[in-house]
């Protein structure tokens, strides 16, 4: 069993790295605390990681006692294990990475890869695209997770309470995540509690497909949020200039509806006020009819006005090229 446990550990030798100083790809932004460099773990701390029996990130914390950012295993309710990321740190710690959204290839418009839109097409046939937002299909690997899609079982399996959300740099290695986001956040208000506890449960009340209801009125829910690095200005600075006044700082917004009746999947950061949300919100359905298929993908209508050009409706490059990491909390043990 010892043996099973040490070879457990392997993949996470990998993270055995020097640390060194990064800076934050976008100027305007705001810190709220400083991040600390990444830690050296040693070969037993990776070892001991991987007896832990835990369900999710805060009960390694308050079970076995870390505090240290980085890879740990955690248990399904049905006894299946997977490797994924914990905060530690952030507002006391025990966040589970459970999902990241990454672009791949903007002109793709929902080809292979779009994960969290369709690869089959703008099509409106297939008004729900991939469906991931809403099923239990899991992909891609933690340590690539800034490279590619990403989804564990945490997504579904874990009963929480909040969320944070990273957006992190393409290709940014794993023990530097924190150091080199553009933005971080999270929310307090425990309000997954009303929506079945996870994004799999909301995500069933406020399905992300095409023709599902109009913009605003049918939109899902927008939370306030806590900025761990950045604030409302900066946020709305990294999108689209031309979507400014139709967006409010400050929030997490779920299930956004646009002019053509297309649903988004997560307005990070923002709370639509106006109907162009393809510009500023991520993943979404099977079809998007304006332009078809220009708006279809991941990033949906990130690069209207060119490729990070953040000029029209064309987001930031720092946006552009950033991942989206998904984090939950769960419930407090008693």
């Amino acid at each position: 069993m010892m043996y099973q446990a040490f070879l457990l550990t392997i993949p996470l030798l990998m993270l055995l790295q020097t640390s060194c100083t990064t800076t934050s790809a976008l100027d305007s932004v705001k810190k709220v605390g400083q991040a600390s460099a990444p830690k050296v773990v040693t070969v037993n701390e990776l070892r001991n990681r991987a007896q832990f029996n835990a369900r999710n990130c805060k009960e390694v914390k308050d079970k076995y006692g870390q505090t240290e950012n980085g890879l740990y295993y955690l248990n399904t309710a049905t006894g299946g294990v997977y490797q994924t990321f914990c905060d530690m740190t952030t507002a006391g710690g025990g966040w589970t990475l459970v999902a990241s959204v990454h672009e791949d290839n903007i002109y793709g418009k929902c080809m292979v890869g779009d994960r969290w839109t369709s690869q089959q097409g703008n099509n409106a046939n297939w008004p729900q695209g991939e469906g991931n937002w809403a099923n239990r299909k899991t992909f891609g690997t933690v340590e690539a997770a800034t490279d590619d899609d990403f989804k564990n079982p945490g997504y579904y399996d874990i009963e929480a309470e909040d969320m944070s959300v990273w957006h992190v740099p393409n290709n940014t290695p794993v023990n530097h995540w924190n150091l080199a986001a553009i933005m971080r956040y999270h929310t307090d208000r425990h309000f997954l509690h009303l929506y079945g506890g996870n994004l799999y449960q909301l995500f069933h009340s406020y399905p992300v497909e095409y023709n599902v209801g109009a913009h605003l009125s049918d939109n899902g829910p927008s939370i306030p949020i806590v900025y761990d690095l950045g604030d409302k200005e900066s946020t709305k600075n990294v999108y689209d200039p031309y979507s400014g006044g139709e967006i409010e700082g400050g929030f997490i917004s779920f299930r956004a509806i646009n002019h053509e009746r297309a649903a988004t999947a997560i307005c990070s950061g923002v709370k639509p006020k106006g109907g162009n949300v393809e510009h500023y919100c991520i993943g979404g359905c099977g079809f998007f009819p304006e332009a078809n298929p220009l708006q279809c993908g991941d990033f949906t209508g990130f690069a209207w006005n060119g490729y990070g050009t953040h000029i029209g409706f064309s987001a930031s490059k720092q946006m552009l090229e950033s991942a989206v990491l998904l984090f939950y909390r769960q419930c407090t043990m008693h």
